[in-house]
């Protein structure tokens, strides 16, 4: 069964750089993160107004968890969260490069 498909917008700022944007489909629509949350002389950041992409595939591994844990448990959803485990794992080690080179939250970097 292929995926029932979903519609993607993604949004740049007055600069080119990576803003917010949307991605909807049957039964979900995320939100994105618009901009980036920002580094203050406190390193204080600002509230974010949209979903993260590790919070999304958080939410798709947790998914994928639940079914692991009922009758539908199988080889497949187990490889699944593998694979997301190390997406994570691969998305924090960029933020605690981005982070010791003070440039998370920020377009400083990459």
């Amino acid at each position: 069964m292929a995926a029932q498909g979903f519609f993607d917008e993604h949004w740049t700022d007055e600069n080119g750089k990576p803003a917010g944007g949307v991605s909807t489909g049957k039964g979900f629509t995320i939100s994105w993160q618009n901009g980036p949350l920002g580094r203050t002389g406190t390193d204080k950041r600002r509230e974010s107004n949209g979903a993260f992409v590790e919070d999304v595939i958080g939410a798709v591994k947790g998914r994928f968890e639940f079914y692991q844990e009922s009758e539908f448990a199988c080889e497949e959803n187990a490889r699944c969260i593998d694979l997301l485990t190390e997406i994570e794992e691969i998305c924090q080690a960029r933020t605690n490069r981005r982070t010791k080179a003070k440039t998370e939250g920020t377009h400083e970097g990459n």
